[in-house]
């Protein structure tokens, strides 16, 4: 770790470092972070373990470059990083750090996890129930966020049914909209739906994000099949046509099932 440090240093040296090291600031480098957030989550659903320790570098320098430029203004260092973040878990861990029993379920963990953030976010001067949920959250994240923050205070439907319903009157009104108004009020709508796709997700139990990664991952793979199968047939998909691209989709899929089913049995 030192050594990383060092080197982060030396490449944001005035004199002798990087050139494009030297000209980034806090913002511009944001979008990186989120970048290789993203690209440690995506080692994980392909369970590529080789590539992870890599990703896991990657993220883990973006943090050591934002400690770095705060060094620089006199903010704080790595060093502050890391200790705010060891007090944040040794306070928020009392029943491993402090008196407090561990016969406890991971549900009463959650819920005195969130009171102990409640607690933080007070002593922030953080009043509103959605104080505090970052706006460069990525959308569907952000809206699962606030959706929960909402529920904690009583705002919520009381089961799936109701979500539901939600989705159909949401999509009615998303018709309309095609129909009968602009692009901005489309669009309105349009985030309506997605919205309450998330709340629907949170009712199930359902990571959004990941649903949405491993559907983009079925989706990619059984394209990249159907490609496969015209190009066996000398073709490439824009000289195919939609009747025969669903076609074959719909053999990939069955293969799919196929294969499963042996597994399963197996």
């Amino acid at each position: 770790m030192p050594r990383l440090v060092e080197i982060m240093r030396r490449l944001r040296d005035p004199q002798t470092g990087c050139p494009w090291d030297i000209e980034q600031d806090f913002s511009t480098i944001a979008p990186y972070t989120i970048e290789e957030a993203y690209e440690v989550a995506d080692a994980i659903e392909r369970s590529a373990w080789d590539e992870l320790k890599g990703e896991l570098g990657d993220l883990l320098f973006q943090s050591v470059f934002h400690a770095q430029m705060a060094d620089e203004r006199g903010l704080f260092n790595i060093d502050d990083v890391a200790n705010t973040m060891s007090d944040k878990m040794v306070a928020r861990h009392p029943h491993v750090f402090g008196d407090e029993s561990r016969d406890k379920s991971a549900d009463q963990q959650t819920r005195d996890w969130e009171t102990i953030k409640a607690a933080e976010r007070a002593g922030k001067e953080q009043k509103g129930a959605l104080d505090g949920v970052a706006l460069g959250l990525p959308a569907l994240l952000r809206a699962l966020k606030l959706q929960k923050r909402a529920a904690r205070v009583g705002f919520d439907w009381p089961d799936v049914s109701h979500v539901l319903d939600k989705i159909v009157e949401e999509s009615h009104e998303l018709v309309e909209a095609r129909d009968t108004l602009t692009q901005d009020d489309i669009e309105d709508e349009f985030g309506d739906l997605l919205f309450v796709m998330a709340n629907l997700a949170r009712h199930m139990n359902v990571e959004p994000e990941a649903a949405l990664r491993r559907t983009n991952a079925k989706f990619t793979r059984r394209f990249e099949q159907v490609e496969a199968k015209l190009a066996a047939r000398g073709k490439r998909p824009e000289e195919s046509d939609l009747a025969e691209m669903d076609a074959l989709w719909d053999e990939v899929k069955a293969e799919e099932k196929a294969r499963r089913k042996v597994a399963n049995n197996t």
